[in-house]
């Protein structure tokens, strides 16, 4: 396939940015979108031009780190799916592609398509450590725990902390990703010894790193890769408010 990439260029935080258009063939179908990118870099770097630099790590859809915008869509839109499982065979030779980085202040952009996620390593630090000793595994899996609670407790702890549901929310909020990291704590017994003192701060530390309110739109759910629920947020509230009186 022949492709045209029309892409944020960005030196740093501090410097204004840019679309440049690239023309791409030689596309095959079966390429993933950061192979696709690859592609592209190899020519720049031929040509004496600078690549452009986006992050990436894993390729298996579970470290969250190709976080990007695709035709204004995070990840490119393909349901439970990150950019490096997106494939090229989404796309018709001649078709016109628009990528940039994620859009919100708490992740300012480092370079090009990068941007700084730190903020979500902050939240979780403010959660503090689980101070019970569960012992080895036999100990661990000696404890009694609901299958429907266990189930809820795994579910969230699929989030990946990619920041789709910021980059999706028209608020900036990230209070899907809180929720999602309180909620499967919350539920088990191993988190219940610091589980107030764990909602408070890591919401603090949210507001402090200057993520939006949360409206319920529910955009965020819809673009999550690992399908966290809404129902992670409500239960945020619950813990949040009962932390509170």
């Amino acid at each position: 396939m022949k492709l045209t990439l029309k892409i944020w260029r960005q030196a740093s935080a501090q410097t204004g940015g840019r679309f440049v258009t690239y023309q791409l063939a030689d596309v095959s179908p079966d390429m993933s979108f950061l192979e696709t990118i690859d592609l592209l870099n190899q020519n720049l770097i031929i040509a004496g031009e600078d690549p452009i630099a986006f992050d990436r790590d894993c390729h298996e859809g579970i470290c969250g780190s190709c976080a990007m915008y695709i035709n204004g869509r995070p990840h490119g839109g393909d349901r439970a799916s990150t950019t490096c499982q997106h494939y090229m065979r989404s796309y018709r030779d001649g078709d016109t592609i628009t990528v940039e980085p994620w859009r919100a202040n708490a992740f300012p952009v480092i370079k090009d398509l990068m941007v700084d996620r730190s903020a979500f390593d902050r939240i979780i630090q403010s959660g503090g450590y689980i101070s019970v000793n569960t012992g080895n595994a036999v100990d661990a899996n000696a404890t009694p725990i609901a299958k429907d609670i266990a189930d809820a407790a795994f579910a969230d702890a699929m989030c990946i902390g990619c920041g789709a549901c910021v980059a999706a929310c028209k608020n900036s909020s990230a209070m899907l990703f809180v929720a999602a990291k309180v909620s499967h704590l919350s539920l088990l017994p191993q988190g219940q010894p610091e589980r107030q003192r764990r909602v408070l701060n890591m919401v603090a530390q949210m507001d402090k790193e200057g993520f939006g309110s949360c409206s319920n739109t529910g955009s965020c759910a819809a673009v999550c890769p690992k399908e966290i629920s809404l129902a992670a947020i409500a239960h945020l509230n619950r813990e949040y408010r009962q932390a509170r009186s």
